[in-house]
């Protein structure tokens, strides 16, 4: 079997409020690192997301 070509990755808030979001990413394609403005629900508002490594 082959190895799948996507990873899961953590989407962190800049709001540091713990909220994150688990998205999957193909690293053959997208190299450099996920930032998306995404809703953060405990501020109740839209806030940046940055990736960080799954434990």
């Amino acid at each position: 079997m082959a190895k799948p070509a996507s990873i899961l990755v953590k989407l962190v808030s800049t709001a540091d409020t713990g909220y994150f979001y688990v998205v999957k990413k193909n690293p053959r394609n997208t190299t450099e690192k996920f930032s998306f403005r995404k809703y953060d629900p405990v501020v109740r508002k839209h806030v940046e997301f940055k990736e960080a490594k799954m434990k």
